[in-house]
C-alpha cells in the first residue's frame, strides 16, 4: 500500500470561526445561557481580531481536511472581507454567507433594512469574495425579509442557508407569531429551493421534511455542536427516507474534524435504528465532502492526502472504512 493516498477535501459548510474561543468556557449552562456569553464574545471582535483569529481557525481546519468553508458571518461587513483574507492566508476556499439581520441579537449584527443588507452583500460580490444568501432565522428576520431574500437568492442563483429548527423555544416563538413552523415558513416565504440548506433541523417534524424533499433542500448536520449545544439529535432515517441531501458543518468549532462529525452523524443513525449499515463509507465521505460543495455553489476545491502509514491505520485492510469508523484528522498529511 503506499505511504499516502488521495480523497476529495471535507467541505465545512457551516462555520463560526469567532466561536472557536468559546471552547470549555460555556460548560454547564443551557442553549439560551451560551448564546449571552457568545453575545459577548461577539460584542469585541474587530477586523483586526477577525482576520489574525480567522487565520488561525483555518488554518487548524486545513490541516484537519477541510479545505473549503462556508463561513456564516454576522459580525459586520469590513469583518466579512477580514475573513476572506484570512481564508487566502490559510490556503481554503471561502464562501462568506453573510448574514441577513432585522432583529434581536446585538446591534453590529442588524442592519436597517434588507436593501441596506442586499448593499453590502453586493459590495463584498464587486471585491470578488464568493458570497451566498443568509437570513439568520426566522427569529431574526421577518416575513417581509425571507420573501425579499429568496427573490434575490433565486435572481442571482445564489446558495441561501439558514437556521432553523434548532431549539424547540425557536419554534415556539415562530408558531406564535406566525402560525407556522419555521421550515412551513421558509416554504411559504420563497426560501426553500434546491439551493437552500437548513442548518440543524433537529427539531424539524415530517411535515417539514416533506417540504424540504418537495424543494430539493439540503440539511447542514453540526453532530459535535449540536451535541454540545443540546441541541437534539437529526431524525436521520426520517431524512435519508424522503431523499433529502446531509451536509457536515464544524458550527461553533468545540472540535475541528470532519471524521468526527461523519461518525456522530452514522452513530446518531446507528442508535435510531438499531442497525449498522444506515450509511455506506461512500455516502458518508460524500456528505463531507461534495455534498458541503453543492451546498456552497462550489464546482471545485482541493484534495486532501491521508497518510496511510499513520498508527490509527496500520494493519487496515480497507482504509477508507476504518477513516470513518475510528480515525481522527490527525491521519491528514
Amino acid at each position: 500500500m503506499p505511504d499516502t493516498f488521495q480523497l476529495d477535501g471535507f467541505v465545512n459548510a457551516h462555520c463560526h470561526a469567532f466561536q472557536r474561543a468559546l471552547r470549555g468556557r460555556t460548560e454547564g449552562a443551557d442553549f439560551w445561557a451560551w448564546r449571552e456569553t457568545m453575545l459577548d464574545l461577539a460584542r469585541g471582535q474587530t477586523p483586526g481580531r477577525v482576520r489574525e483569529g480567522y487565520a488561525a481557525v483555518y488554518a487548524e481546519a486545513r490541516a484537519a481536511g477541510y479545505t473549503a468553508i462556508g463561513e456564516f458571518h454576522y459580525l459586520g461587513l469590513a469583518e466579512a472581507a477580514a475573513a476572506a483574507e484570512a481564508a487566502r492566508d490559510a490556503s481554503v476556499e471561502i464562501v462568506v454567507l453573510y448574514v441577513a439581520y432585522a432583529r434581536g441579537g446585538i446591534d453590529r449584527f442588524r442592519q436597517a433594512s434588507v436593501g441596506d443588507y442586499l448593499r453590502g452583500l453586493e459590495e463584498l460580490r464587486a471585491a470578488g469574495v464568493r458570497v451566498g444568501v443568509a437570513p439568520h432565522s426566522v427569529r431574526a428576520c421577518p416575513r417581509d425579509w425571507l420573501e425579499e431574500l429568496g427573490r434575490y437568492a433565486a435572481a442571482e442563483e445564489l446558495p441561501l442557508h439558514v437556521h432553523a429548527d434548532e431549539q424547540p423555544r425557536e419554534i415556539e416563538e415562530c408558531v406564535a407569531e406566525h402560525g407556522l413552523r419555521p421550515v412551513e415558513l421558509l416554504a411559504e416565504a420563497g426560501c426553500l429551493t434546491p439551493r437552500t440548506t437548513v442548518v440543524h433541523a433537529t427539531h424539524a417534524d415530517g411535515r417539514e421534511l416533506d417540504l424540504l424533499a418537495e424543494a430539493g433542500a439540503r440539511i447542514c448536520a453540526c453532530p459535535t455542536t449540536e451535541a454540545n449545544l443540546g441541541d437534539g439529535f437529526l431524525p436521520v432515517e426520517r431524512v435519508l427516507h424522503r431523499g433529502i441531501p446531509l451536509c457536515i458543518g464544524s458550527d461553533s468549532n468545540v472540535r475541528i474534524d470532519p471524521f468526527e462529525e461523519l461518525r456522530e452523524l452514522d452513530g446518531i443513525a446507528r442508535r435510531q435504528s438499531g442497525r449498522r449499515d444506515v450509511f455506506t463509507v461512500d455516502a458518508l465521505l460524500g456528505i463531507g465532502s461534495s455534498e458541503g460543495a453543492a451546498s456552497l455553489g462550489l464546482d471545485a476545491w482541493p484534495a486532501i492526502a491521508i497518510d496511510a502509514a499513520h498508527p490509527q491505520l496500520r494493519g487496515v485492510e480497507e482504509p477508507r472504512l476504518a477513516l470513518v469508523a475510528g480515525c481522527s484528522a490527525d491521519v491528514v498529511v
